[in-house]
């Protein structure tokens, strides 16, 4: 069993200082656009402290907590998915006279401090899809040294207790640590994660520190109202596929793709060649696509799914069940960043509900 550190507020630099000397290019959560995102992390002060999130159907708002607080809040938009399946890169370049020749791997020791239980899970799915046959994604995941944070002030969108995929991260991290009023309780998962935490020279947390913190866990779960009608919906979904509800979402659904590009498992993309003005050379560049757009079921001439019915349709079946026959489990996570970005305020597990319960 991992030993609880602990580690004072005043100090947490001595993490990030570590990081930064272990040659890792650090990554952390930081107040952007009005929102929590992910960016460059040079600096503790730089986190989002004393900030909480606001979230419900169609809305993200983020206001003062009046603490000192820096992980009080449930997530921003990005999860991890752009950290390791770009958005966009380049493949492979065609030039004349030489052939095809691959794109260089981007392959820079990267830590991420702040990563949710949920997006943990929903990493775990992208390896199962990608880790053994993308050498892009395999490079950048290989470098990655993941410090998680279990997420205390979940969103009034989150589920992921529902799914079993949070608020406490169970595996998949390097440190994780809960955060106190007062500082950090840290454990490790690896034995990279435990080197790390060797050299910050810490003492080992009180009974009542690790207390709180699993209390704290506990509160945490039981403060999400929202669930999934259960956790294997496939056979549901899909002798329902003529249910009026269909249709009755169709009428909100915009097709706009928000639900897919933050979505931290999703990984529909397409791929296009852009050839140089000189017409000497082309790079074939993979991108992010989502099955709301036209061009994704466009097959021989022909769109398969040309009305936003049969888009949602296929989404949430795929997501909600035949990820079941791909990876032995759902495609959903719980994050609720489908529900909080969606400009229609549509409730995946409202719609759930409505299809699987007959």
């Amino acid at each position: 069993m991992a030993e609880y550190h602990f580690l004072p507020r005043q100090e947490l630099h001595r993490l990030l200082d570590r990081l930064i000397m272990a040659g890792f290019h650090c990554i952390g959560p930081q107040v952007g656009d009005g929102a929590i995102i992910y960016d460059v992390l040079d600096d503790v002060a730089a986190l989002p402290r004393g900030v909480r999130d606001s979230q419900a159907p169609g809305s993200y708002r983020l206001a003062a907590g009046g603490d000192e607080r820096c992980f009080a809040w449930a997530n921003g938009p990005q999860a991890l998915k752009p950290l390791t399946f770009a958005p966009r890169e380049g493949l492979w370049r065609a030039e004349q006279g030489k052939g095809y020749t691959p794109e260089p791997l981007h392959d820079t020791p990267t830590a991420i401090i702040g990563v949710r239980a949920c997006d943990l899970a929903a990493l775990h799915i992208h390896d199962l899809h990608f880790r053994s046959n993308d050498p892009y994604y395999a490079a950048r995941r290989e470098r990655l040294f993941l410090v998680a944070v279990n997420c205390s002030h979940p969103a009034a969108t989150c589920f992921c207790a529902s799914t079993g995929d949070g608020p406490e991260a169970q595996f998949g991290y390097d440190l994780v640590l809960d955060e106190l009023d007062d500082g950090y309780i840290v454990r490790s998962g690896t034995p990279v994660g435990g080197h790390i935490l060797r050299e910050l020279y810490l003492e080992p947390a009180s009974a009542e520190q690790v207390g709180m913190a699993e209390q704290q866990n506990a509160a945490a779960a039981a403060q999400q109202t929202r669930t999934l009608p259960g956790r294997n919906l496939r056979a549901t979904l899909f002798a329902n596929l003529e249910h009026a509800r269909w249709d009755n979402v169709a009428a909100r659904c915009l097709s706009c793709g928000n639900c897919t590009s933050v979505c931290p498992t999703c990984f529909c993309h397409s791929e296009r060649d852009e050839p140089a003005l000189d017409g000497r050379s082309s790079v074939h560049y993979r991108q992010w696509d989502s099955c709301f757009t036209e061009g994704h079921s466009y097959i021989h001439g022909v769109v398969i799914r040309a009305e936003t019915k049969f888009r949602y349709r296929q989404w949430l079946t795929h997501k909600l069940g035949s990820w079941h026959d791909q990876y032995g489990r759902s495609g959903c996570v719980g994050c609720g960043r489908c529900i909080s970005w969606c400009p229609a305020a549509i409730d995946i597990t409202e719609e759930a509900a409505a299809i699987c319960t007959v």
